[in-house]
């Protein structure tokens, strides 16, 4: 099948992959941004995607595009390597027209990758799964998302891991949204500058939402955990 056995074929499936993560990237961003108007709504939200079997099925839809996508980029980047050989041992001069996140799509992948595990503990690890087997991960409020995003992102160890994981996929999406662009035959000459220019805006927009999130709750600006009346949380284990 071309779409296995081509580099044709698999910068297809990668550029497929990767524009279906964007949308849900998307999702999630309109999803975060909730939570710093309203804990109760943020919350009502995580019960809709708790587990439930469209959330299951959506959820192993999504893996299965994350593997996919990772799959085919070490694939392409194994044939790439073998493809030049002993060139890319020679000292070169940079050339000035390649992108720095295209000369580096496979470390930034690798810190994404990192990042994805690191956020699917973090939150999927301790509210789906905690629903899927309470017995195994007990959890009296796994669908307490808000406050998993107060107790993390007042670790300022993780708040600065969340900001490189940001950067590194804002740079990697920079470069992919354009190039998915290219490869599914919707760049011609004269739309190749505009989708660049799309791109672009529409990724820092997408990346500015999942920051803001982060530094509002790192910074104490996002609606509190605190109950009415100014009493204690025992999550946040500070008072109003």
């Amino acid at each position: 099948m071309w779409l296995i056995n081509s580099s044709v074929g698999r910068k297809v499936v990668m550029s497929v992959t990767g524009m279906a993560l964007i949308l849900f990237l998307t999702f999630h961003a309109c999803m975060n941004v909730v939570a710093l108007f309203s804990k109760e709504a943020y919350n009502t939200i995580c019960e809709l995607l708790g587990a439930n079997w469209y959330a299951i099925v959506a959820t192993l839809g999504l893996a299965a595009l994350a593997v996919i996508h990772i799959v085919y980029a070490f694939i392409l980047t194994a044939q790439n390597r073998r493809a030049r050989g002993a060139e890319r041992y020679e000292v070169t001069s940079k050339p000035e027209k390649v992108e720095w996140a295209s000369q580096n799509m496979l470390v930034l992948g690798i810190i994404i990758l990192l990042g994805l595990i690191l956020h699917l503990f973090n939150f999927w690890y301790n509210m789906m799964f905690a629903e899927l087997f309470p017995s195994i991960h007990y959890d009296p409020a796994p669908a307490d998302g808000f406050g998993k995003i107060v107790t993390t992102f007042s670790n300022p160890i993780y708040v600065v891991l969340y900001v490189i994981w940001i950067v590194a996929i804002w740079f990697h999406l920079s470069h992919g949204f354009w190039s998915a662009m290219q490869t599914l035959g919707v760049s011609g000459k004269i739309w190749f500058n505009r989708w660049r220019i799309i791109g672009l805006v529409y990724v820092t927009l997408l990346m500015l939402a999942f920051l803001v999130v982060v530094l509002a709750f790192a910074f104490g600006i996002a609606p509190s955990l605190c109950c009415d009346g100014g009493s204690c949380c025992e999550a946040a284990q500070a008072c109003c």
